[in-house]
């Protein structure tokens, strides 16, 4: 199978920029391509995502799983669970390790919501 050999058409809007335009056309396209998939990573998560987050702050798997699944129960997963973490431990004035245990025990989730309360 051959394959029609249409570059030169293709390219025909090209042929006049300069380097430098050509590379602000290359960014230009690359924007138009990535800002779709900032935007879903700024507005969506997963659990799996949320639980690798609070791996690297330094909870092992086991303390992971319940703070996700507790930030699912109260509603607060899409504001990051090691957001819900970090914010209620400089809110009650304790070491992120300290708060993430305080609510795996159940205790505070009432408290970590206030937090984000009016927040959209």
């Amino acid at each position: 199978m051959k394959r029609a050999d249409d570059y030169k058409s293709r390219r025909a809007h090209l042929e006049k920029m300069s380097d430098s335009e050509l590379k602000e056309y290359f960014w230009k396209l690359t924007e138009k391509l990535v800002d779709p998939l900032i935007e879903m990573g700024k507005n969506n998560t997963t659990p799996a995502i949320e639980r690798s987050v609070l791996l690297r702050m330094g909870f092992s798997s086991l303390e992971a799983k319940p703070l996700v699944d507790g930030a699912i129960e109260h509603n607060l997963i899409g504001y990051g669970v090691g957001n819900v973490v970090y914010r209620f431990a400089k809110n009650q004035n304790i070491g992120i390790r300290e708060a993430g245990l305080k609510l795996i025990k159940g205790e505070s989730w009432a408290k970590a919501e206030e937090l984000f309360k009016g927040e959209a």
